[in-house]
């Protein structure tokens, strides 16, 4: 079942408890009953009964949460019907999609780290010395952006991407760091260093990971980000 007609059903659910239209064991319902229909709830295995009386609908509280596998808490002469997908998360919006700030605050961290992975590609195979002055140049501005995306994360799945978005900025700085600490210490590192490098191999697979998100708007963990 599509979320907008989860979120329908929800509320709708909660505007049955309210008004006293649904209710609980022991409730006896013995009088002018006009006729017996079921519950179906779409994607959901089962159903429940319905009972009709004086032109109202009645469903046993356990019977609904055993099929939507909610739960029900009772409180004094209070009953709490609590259902997957109806906290404040589902009734406030859409939480599993990006937000349009985080979204462009992603692509461009994405398209700098992209940058300053080049730049040291190019480095290391043309025999350049990698200085940690001239990483900086890259490094600094993409911890400045990413701090930008931290703020712009809204949704659930904003706040996901970040976490991986931070992960492909410390990978990148720990290889950026191998090279500078192999040039502070007169190391020498051939122009191949890069080649089948794990952890460059990951930064690249992360990347793909996280444009493949972007494309579709989903938010899908394939692991290559951690």
């Amino acid at each position: 079942m599509g979320r907008k007609m989860w979120r329908e059903w929800a509320v709708m659910a909660g505007a049955l408890v309210v008004a006293g239209l649904v209710f609980v064991p022991g409730m006896v319902l013995s009088q002018g009953v006009e006729e017996s229909r079921t519950l179906v709830i779409e994607g959901q295995a089962g159903q429940v009964p319905v009972m009709r009386l004086r032109g109202k609908s009645y469903v046993e509280l356990e019977a609904l949460a055993r099929l939507t596998h909610g739960s029900l808490s009772f409180n004094g002469n209070q009953v709490t019907l609590t259902m997957p997908g109806s906290g404040a998360t589902t009734v406030t919006g859409e939480k599993s999609e990006f937000s349009k700030e985080f979204l462009r605050a992603g692509i461009e961290e994405m398209g700098m780290i992209r940058e300053w992975r080049i730049v040291l590609t190019n480095a290391v195979q043309n025999g350049i010395p990698i200085g940690d002055d001239w990483m900086s140049i890259y490094r600094e501005p993409v911890l400045r952006n990413l701090r930008l995306a931290s703020v712009a994360a809204s949704t659930d799945a904003d706040r996901s991407v970040y976490q991986l978005l931070s992960n492909e900025y410390e990978n990148m700085k720990k290889l950026s760091d191998r090279f500078v600490a192999a040039h502070t210490a007169q190391n020498y590192m051939p122009p191949d260093s890069l080649k089948s490098d794990p952890l460059n191999e990951q930064i690249l697979s992360c990347a793909r990971s996280l444009a493949a998100m972007v494309a579709s708007g989903q938010f899908v963990d394939d692991g290559s980000c951690h």
